[in-house]
């Protein structure tokens, strides 16, 4: 079932990215300390931050849902990315909030909207987050979702904890995905 936007908190909506949103994202995206445990680690040039945009923005039309731009819903600012990616490692849920942003509980409230589209409109069996072993700010929000530590994993370069929630069905070359329609 396609999901209906925004996917709405009480103080964040989720919405997908657009085009006119890196300059935005590249004021979250281009701070090293927000970057720090993001990806291979470090901030991004504007030119990467507009790559990304796009690779949501594709990734949305391909697959139903992607990385979402988080808004506080008071002021309309976007604060942060929140959502589903396909990644070598399954549907990996992550989140990224502008440091400005940190210490309120809205990265759970954006991580618990991406988890009740998985397990809700979207029917998936299983989600994956991965949490760099130096950020347990962020393990807290994953444990606070109900996810459980499956141990630790090399991801992005760097040890990470591989978090699950769900159970893992394999399907078989030729079967179509579990998150078409």
């Amino acid at each position: 079932m396609p999901l209906s936007f925004p996917l709405l908190g009480d103080r964040v909506l989720l919405r997908p990215f657009e085009t006119a949103d890196a300059p935005a994202a590249h004021a979250i995206y281009g701070d090293d300390e927000v970057m720090r445990f993001v990806g291979e680690g470090g901030a991004v040039s504007p030119e990467e931050t507009a790559r990304m945009v796009e690779d949501y923005r594709r990734h949305q039309d391909e697959h139903g849902f992607a990385c979402w731009a988080v808004m506080d819903r008071g002021t309309g600012e976007l604060i942060g990315d929140a959502g589903l990616e396909v990644t070598g490692h399954g549907v990996e849920l992550g989140y990224t909030l502008s440091r400005r942003w940190w210490g309120r509980g809205l990265a759970t409230e954006a991580a618990s909207l991406c988890w009740e589209a998985a397990f809700g409109p979207l029917g998936m069996p299983q989600v994956v987050a991965l949490v760099d072993a130096d950020n347990p700010a962020s393990a807290r929000v994953v444990e606070k979702l109900g996810f459980t530590d499956q141990g630790r994993t090399m991801a992005y370069g760097r040890p990470h904890h591989r978090f699950e929630l769900g159970t893992y069905q394999p399907v078989t070359i030729g079967d179509p995905p579990f998150w078409s329609s």
